[in-house]
């Protein structure tokens, strides 16, 4: 985060309730704590209280929660370069099977896409665990043409990883030995153990 601090500032952060958008709000107050500009979008929001409590704990740093990806930083229709340095994708994870994208997360999944694309100064696109509108066998399936640069495989990389093209990274320190055992992970040595 260091050395990728000093170039970049605006992260945008898309969830949807469930594990990962969990893990999506927790990295939000990180990156702030970190010193980065981070933006919720936040779709549709859960009642249940472990998610009203990630949510008032955002607010009470002052992260400002969209309901939609803005598409334009200024709501001119006018885009300033480099509005978002980085867009960390949170929506689905690996629960998600190969169906098409319900509202509202199908058409973040496109703006996604298209600030992907458009931007001038392009965003890089960080999935947490599967990217979303995948199959979490099969990759994209349904043509969602959603393709991150960064894929961050929680506990271990799913099968639809094969098919990710860009960097990726495993955060799987905390992987049971049994489960590491029995699917053949080897996981490398961490400091400190």
């Amino acid at each position: 985060i260091r050395s990728f601090k000093s170039h970049s500032q605006n992260i945008l952060n898309t969830y949807r309730p469930g594990n990962n958008g969990g893990d999506g709000l927790v990295a939000a107050r990180h990156l702030v704590h970190f010193g980065f500009d981070a933006t919720i979008v936040y779709p549709k929001r859960s009642s249940k209280p472990h998610f009203i409590n990630l949510v008032k704990q955002c607010e009470d740093m002052n992260i400002p929660i969209l309901d939609f990806i803005p598409m334009d930083s200024n709501n001119t229709g006018e885009e300033e370069e480099g509005y978002y340095d980085v867009i960390v994708d949170a929506i689905f994870g690996f629960s998600f099977r190969g169906t098409a994208p319900r509202e509202p997360y199908a058409t973040s999944i496109a703006n996604m896409v298209t600030l992907q694309k458009n931007q001038q100064s392009k965003p890089l696109l960080v999935s947490v665990d599967v990217p979303s509108g995948w199959d979490v066998d099969g990759g994209d399936l349904t043509g969602t043409g959603f393709c991150p640069d960064v894929l961050v495989s929680l506990t271990a990389p799913k099968l639809s990883s094969k098919k990710f093209q860009g960097r990726h990274f495993v955060g799987g320190r905390f992987l049971p030995p049994a489960i590491a055992e029995k699917y053949g992970i080897k996981m490398p040595p961490y400091p400190g153990k």
